[in-house]
C-alpha cells in the first residue's frame, strides 16, 4: 500500500520506503559485523516486527535463526494498557544462544523491559535489541537498544508494520495517522 492509496487517513509520512530499506541495509552490516563468527536466534515480536524482521533477515550476509514471540501491553486504543501478556512463546530454546530481539517500536519500554526479564531468565549467551522504531519521549522503562533504525515523534504512527487497530501494516512508508482516524 502506498501513501497516496489512502493520504485521507495519514497527517504526514515520516520515512519513505528507500529511506527504511537504506537503514535496514545499514543495521544489517553493523549485526553482521558484531555476530561475525556466530549464528544469532532473531527473536521477532509479533504482529509488528514482521516487516521489519523480514527485510533484516534478508540484508544479513550471514546466517541466523528466526523464532517469533506475541507479547502485548495494549488494549483496543492507541495508549499501552500497562499489562503485558504473553500471546505466542518461542518454540525454540535459547538457552546458550546468542539471542537478537527485534521489535517494531520502542513506545514506553514497558513490553520491552518484560520480555528482556523473561528472556534472561532462560539463560541466553547473549542478549541484544535491535527496533526499527524508538519514541524517545515516550519512554517510562529504559531499555539497553543497541540497534536503532530511527527516532520517531510522540505521534500516532503507521506503517511498515505498525498498526492501527489491525490496518495500516502494510503501508511502505512509515507515516502519522491522522487524528480524525482514531480520535
Amino acid at each position: 500500500m502506498e501513501a497516496t492509496d489512502i493520504s485521507q487517513d495519514l497527517d504526514h509520512v515520516l520515512y519513505t520506503q528507500q529511506q527504511l530499506e537504506d537503514r535496514i541495509e545499514e543495521v544489517a552490516a553493523q549485526i553482521d559485523a558484531d555476530y561475525q563468527g556466530r549464528e544469532p536466534l532473531i527473536v521477532g515480536v509479533l504482529n509488528g516486527a514482521m516487516i521489519t524482521v523480514s527485510d533484516l533477515t534478508r540484508a544479513m550476509k550471514s546466517h541466523c535463526s528466526v523464532d517469533w514471540m506475541a507479547i502485548s501491553s495494549y488494549g483496543a486504543g492507541t495508549q499501552s494498557s500497562g499489562v503485558v501478556r504473553i500471546l505466542k512463546d518461542l518454540s525454540t530454546d535459547i538457552h546458550g544462544r546468542d539471542v537478537l530481539i527485534v521489535e517494531d517500536i520502542i513506545d514506553t519500554g514497558l513490553t520491552l523491559s518484560y520480555l528482556v526479564q523473561n528472556l534472561l531468565s532462560r539463560e541466553p549467551a547473549s542478549l541484544e535489541i535491535m527496533t526499527m522504531f524508538r519514541k524517545p519521549e515516550a519512554i517510562d522503562c529504559e531499555v539497553d537498544v543497541k540497534y536503532i533504525g530511527y527516532d520517531v515523534p510522540n505521534e500516532f504512527v503507521v506503517g511498515y508494520g505498525l498498526d492501527y487497530d489491525g490496518r495500516y501494516r502494510n503501508l511502505r512508508d512509515l507515516a502519522t495517522l491522522a487524528p480524525h482516524v482514531y480520535s
